[in-house]
């Protein structure tokens, strides 16, 4: 299938242009050419090509390595050849450095032509289909559009599932940015309630008197402003399920009014005479520490163990580092979708920068950050150039910050500590830590041969 492949031959000599060009045609590749590098660079932002074959020398006041810096602006993965008459070590380097894949030297030679598009074409051949099975996992990953293959978050998965039909209250508890409400969400429409309502409220953005009115209701007249009748989200969640964000940061009184509905699925409207009847199932979510309010006398005892029914637990981002290449590909694919930018992925560089932040703000804060990092993007691949700022920010661990190396340990020992507590940090997982490192897997092996160090 290689017709699938396009390639353009930039020369403003006719007789080398339509050569290459008719070599190329005839193992089979579709096949353009341009005189000038400015015919090339507007052909370039209408077609896209795996290959360029660009001439060093051209006329017209845009030479070869120039041509090469603006298409590779429009197309950042393809593949430049510079070809050239005029062959110099000087000429050869500057065009390596600024990002041609080979250099060859006039008069070509057909079937070295041949022997260079057909490796350059297989190795994209693979990082196509190392594309397509990336988005296969993702797809694998991703339940009710949360995306993790960390074994933590897979036995969360099967406990939604699990609990989905039933009417039991659940809590969720976990740090800021891990996903409270996006479980909430897969465990309502998981289940049998999925036709009926999902209503969200949080918690800890109103005060005590706006709260009460949301949850419950008004009835006309019963305090300044409530000029009409107004139902409450319990009503409004009739049938289906109620979120409460933030259920750690309500009033004393609150809690006992919510514990009442808990208990007899009953309420009376703010101003209200007559009692309410709902079904109702309540998920409630919060990043405090219930337990620790509990006995702190923060929070009532009797509505923790009526909301603690099913506790879910979601790790943080730093508990589950290899949830980090899935969602970072996930959110590229996305955001820049949603930007209407053409930006297709992240370089090792950049994956390696991630892979070393901490995410004190979790999931939500790797997604602003790659956000950011599309915004700003001039090209069509996030480089480590591309995530500076997370590296201006600084190290979010205190612990890191205050490291040094002991009194007389030697570099062995250093190294030895250092890739233990890698692979902890991984789980054991080989092919991340090498990458945290910054060494291959078949070198990480050896050291963790030569240190006797366990794998998890």
């Amino acid at each position: 299938m290689k017709t699938h492949w396009h390639i353009m031959v930039v020369d403003d000599e006719e007789v080398m242009r339509e050569s290459l060009a008719a070599w190329l045609r005839e193992d089979g590749y579709c096949v353009d050419t341009a005189v000038s590098g400015s015919e090339a660079i507007a052909s370039a932002r209408k077609q896209e090509y795996a290959i360029y074959f660009i001439d060093l020398k051209m006329p017209g006041g845009i030479d070869g390595i120039e041509t090469m810096m603006e298409i590779r602006k429009i197309h950042y993965e393809a593949s430049i050849i510079i070809v050239t008459a005029y062959a110099t070590v000087d000429t050869a380097i500057t065009a390596m450095k600024e990002g041609a894949q080979e250099y060859i030297v006039k008069p070509c030679n057909p079937e070295e032509i041949s022997l260079l598009v057909g490796r350059i074409i297989k190795v994209k051949n693979l990082q196509r289909e190392n594309t397509i099975l990336r988005k296969k996992l993702t797809r694998q990953y991703s339940f009710h559009d949360i995306i993790s293959k960390s074994p933590k978050m897979m036995a969360i998965f099967e406990l939604v599932k699990d609990v989905a039909s039933l009417r039991s209250t659940v809590l969720i508890q976990g740090e800021s940015g891990t996903g409270k409400e996006l479980i909430a969400r897969a465990i309502h429409f998981s289940g049998d309630r999925a036709r009926e309502p999902f209503i969200g409220v949080s918690c800890a953005a109103l005060a005590e008197t706006l709260l009460e009115s949301e949850l419950f209701g008004h009835e006309k007249g019963s305090f300044t402003g409530a000029t009409s009748q107004r139902r409450g989200k319990f009503e409004m969640a009739d049938g289906g399920t109620i979120f409460l964000d933030e259920i750690g940061d309500i009033s004393t009184k609150l809690q006992m009014d919510l514990l009442r509905v808990l208990q007899e699925r009953k309420f009376y409207r703010v101003g209200g005479m007559e009692e309410i009847e709902v079904d109702v199932r309540v998920i409630a979510a919060t990043n405090n520490d219930l337990d620790q309010a509990v006995r702190d006398g923060r929070f009532r005892d009797d509505l923790f163990y009526r909301l603690n029914v099913i506790n879910i637990h979601i790790p943080p981002l730093r508990e589950r580092r290899e949830d980090i290449p899935l969602l970072a590909h996930h959110f590229v694919e996305r955001i820049s979708h949603e930007l209407g930018k053409d930006i297709r992925d992240i370089g090792e560089g950049g994956l390696k920068i991630l892979m070393n932040q901490d995410w004190p703000g979790n999931v939500r804060e790797l997604e602003n950050a790659i956000e950011r990092a599309i915004v700003t993007c001039k090209a069509r691949m996030l480089t480590e150039e591309d995530f500076a700022f997370l590296n201006n920010n600084g190290n979010h661990n205190p612990e890191k910050k205050n490291w040094s190396v002991p009194m007389n340990m030697t570099l062995e020992e250093a190294e030895s500590r250092i890739i233990g507590a890698t692979l902890h940090r991984t789980h054991g997982n080989i092919k991340e830590a090498a990458l945290i490192l910054g060494i291959d897997r078949s070198t990480l092996y050896d050291k963790i041969k030569r240190y006797k160090l366990p794998r998890e």
